[in-house]
């Protein structure tokens, strides 16, 4: 989604991050038994929802498994036309660590919109594919943005996105849409690492590659946002759990790893 950079939300990320970037914390331990959310070989376990379309229609077979990897593919679009997807895992988390292994190949589809350039993400806390509108284009959820170089601005990755939410920051609540994290920018189609070290509500941690880059706490529905009222006239307004997703929003992507650990707080 698009991210609007602004001098005093990174300068709150850096306070709340609370660490010298010279001896930033390694990301979370992982060890000990690891989940294969993607097996490899095909889509099992997994729930697609396309705007426009119901849940489990596969819109032009855009997620795909192919050569052992997952595939948000756009060879079959003459043309984007805003067909917004997103792949659900089956069930609901709450505190985890989530490892994802991505790189974006190739061009964006034509139609794509500018912001969408080497554009995808990891959507945790969503809701359910089923609860959504038939032409809603994202979940209502928190996004771990994943963003490519693009060789000449600075596109930091596994920044805070906050379709129909917020999340509080340094003690702030943060309203903005997107938050740049203080990751580097991965030019090219370079495997990169990003690890979410989920504890429910109480502490979201992004790394990059190993390295601390974004945290948060307390993501909630928003009230001024459409989705975001409609669920709260039936769930709680702090996040404390919910599904998991992987975006498909017009830049060609692979995964090669999606895999998790639960963990208890």
């Amino acid at each position: 989604m698009f991210m609007k950079k602004t001098a005093w939300l990174t300068i709150l990320l850096l306070l709340a991050l609370n660490v010298p970037a010279q001896s930033q914390p390694s990301a979370p331990d992982t060890t000990g038994p690891w989940v294969q959310l993607f097996n490899g070989k095909n889509l099992d376990g997994w729930i697609p929802k396309f705007a426009g379309y119901k849940p489990g229609v596969n819109y032009k077979n855009t997620f795909r498994v192919e050569d052992g990897l997952l595939k948000v593919s756009y060879d079959r679009y003459r043309h984007f036309d805003g067909q917004f997807g997103h792949l659900f895992y089956k069930k609901k988390f709450s505190s985890y660590i989530l490892r994802v292994v991505y790189r974006f190949v190739g061009k964006q589809v034509p139609g794509g919109p500018v912001w969408g350039y080497r554009n995808n993400g990891i959507m945790i806390f969503c809701q359910s594919p089923e609860s959504m509108r038939i032409g809603q284009d994202y979940p209502v959820s928190v996004e771990v943005q994943l963003l490519g170089g693009n060789g000449k601005d600075k596109r930091p990755t596994a920044n805070g996105c906050t379709p129909g939410t917020n999340i509080v920051i340094g003690g702030k609540l943060i309203t903005q849409h997107c938050n740049p994290s203080a990751s580097l920018t991965f030019n090219g189609d370079q495997w990169v690492t990003v690890t979410v070290e989920v504890h429910s509500d109480s502490l979201i941690r992004n790394y990059v590659n190993g390295k601390l880059v974004f945290q948060f706490s307390k993501p909630q529905l928003d009230p001024n946002d459409p989705d975001g009222k409609r669920l709260l006239q039936k769930e709680p307004k702090i996040l404390k759990d919910g599904y998991i997703s992987i975006q498909a929003e017009s830049a060609p992507t692979e995964f090669k790893e999606i895999e998790i650990k639960e963990i208890r707080d």
